[in-house]
């Protein structure tokens, strides 16, 4: 995320000299009710479907159906209003069926690699949370652990208590925390525009600020201090996964996103996914992210934001983000009873309409699923958002059908077109799990 200093955005200070910054990530943008995702349909149709991969049991006329509705799914969202749209989907015999729709580029109105890279923006939340599951398996950290034993006097200050937050608490948003991004944001809206975005976009921020930024808030609860790990108040804070990534670097001495390459990267074969520390680029091939700001009626080209960390840092494709979920869900990176553990879920109706939130994954219900997909009546997923680029994702409880779909484009201001190209997006992903309406 890019940051505004203070004297760039007329802010004063606060902790002791901390600059106020603003903020430019996806969670930020939901927890404030900027990020209601949305488009205006400005491009013709373009690219095209393909299907890879061993023959489905229907045959090939049945892959070729599967090919023609992503096909279809795929260019709604672009109707919906996404520049460029690219998206993936597996099925149970390990067919992969692609689409592409849209343009890579207003100006040079190319395809849509469909190899893309794109900022999974807190799609990163379920890897982080994987590598912490996965320290809590070798004994090397507890889910009863508190903020306060793992990192002693960071949480504190305007009725925030480190001592009544464990790490279950971080994970599955039950902390009650302030979210800095909230904070980031709505000090200052005025200075969340194109210009301030161009000037700041190389800017970094260190996690210490973050959090200490997010003290100068109340919390909005303190867990039972008799009983933390049974919280169920639920809030999406982005603050709850910079601890998990401090904590990860604490309990290993190694940076969060060392733990993720060496622990899911590298074994996964994930050759496209990255973290990019303070670099600002996308590697190529990928597709040009637009975002339209507040108040705004023109799309600004967002490609280059630098400066994210647990809760939103990873660059992958739909293949490299197919292959982590059926990877997760079809138990090659937790065990099982690990894997249950971070299923259960509190309700978080926020982010799941009739679902809830577990530890780094969520799951919502899909209207017309499929038993023999989709058993369980739903899919698990998390999303995300940073400037200029929508991951939607997707996959069944058993990892044998997923779905990945990014979108290039984020519109702010025009609510009903934002919730249009939400709902193509959403179903995009439901279809091609679950087979849902």
């Amino acid at each position: 995320m890019g940051a505004v200093r203070d004297g760039e955005s007329g802010g004063g200070r606060r902790n002791g000299g901390a600059a106020r910054r603003t903020a430019w990530t996806r969670a930020g943008l939901a927890a404030t009710g900027l990020g209601a995702i949305a488009a205006v349909a400005l491009l013709a149709p373009g690219g095209g479907a393909a299907v890879a991969g061993a023959a489905e049991s229907g045959g090939a006329g049945h892959g070729d159906r599967v090919a023609r509705q992503l096909q279809r799914d795929t260019q709604a969202v672009v109707t919906a209003g996404a520049t460029g749209v690219t998206a993936e989907t597996v099925d149970a015999d390990g067919r992969r069926s692609t689409a592409r729709a849209g343009v890579d580029d207003l100006e040079r109105r190319g395809e849509v690699p469909e190899d893309a890279y794109y900022r999974i923006g807190s799609d990163t939340k379920t890897f982080t949370a994987v590598v912490a599951l996965q320290l809590v398996e070798e004994g090397r950290l507890a889910l009863e652990d508190t903020v306060e034993e793992l990192l002693p006097g960071v949480v504190t200050g305007n009725g925030n208590d480190g001592g009544r937050i464990t790490v279950t608490n971080l994970l599955r948003h039950t902390s009650g925390l302030p979210n800095y991004t909230d904070i980031l944001f709505l000090s200052d809206l005025d200075a969340f525009t194109p210009e301030n975005y161009r000037e700041t976009r190389f800017s970094t921020s260190d996690n210490a600020e973050k959090v200490a930024l997010a003290m100068t808030e109340a919390p909005g609860w303190l867990p039972d201090a008799a009983d933390p790990q049974g919280e169920t108040r639920w809030a999406y804070s982005n603050t709850n996964y910079i601890l998990a990534g401090m904590i990860i670097e604490k309990v290993t001495g190694h940076p969060w996103e060392h733990e993720v390459h060496e622990r899911i990267i590298e074994p996964l074969g994930l050759a496209h996914t990255l973290t990019p520390g303070t670099s600002a680029y996308v590697p190529r091939p990928t597709a040009t992210g637009y975002m339209q700001f507040p108040g705004r009626q023109e799309l600004t080209d967002t490609s280059l934001m630098a400066d994210a960390g647990a809760d939103g840092a990873i660059i992958s494709t739909t293949r490299d983000m197919n292959t982590f979920l059926r990877a997760l869900l079809g138990g090659e990176l937790l065990e099982p009873a690990t894997l249950e553990l971070m299923k259960e879920t509190v309700p978080a109706e926020d982010f799941a309409p009739g679902g809830g939130y577990g530890l780094g994954i969520a799951w919502r219900p899909v209207e017309g699923a499929s038993p023999q997909r989709c058993a369980d009546g739903g899919l698990w997923f998390h999303g995300g958002t940073s400037f200029g680029t929508v991951s939607e994702t997707g996959v069944s409880a058993d990892g044998r059908y997923s779905a990945a779909a990014a979108a290039y484009t984020l519109w702010l201001d025009d609510q009903d077109k934002a919730q249009e190209q939400f709902r193509a997006g959403i179903g995009l992903v439901d279809r091609a799990v679950c087979g849902g309406r």
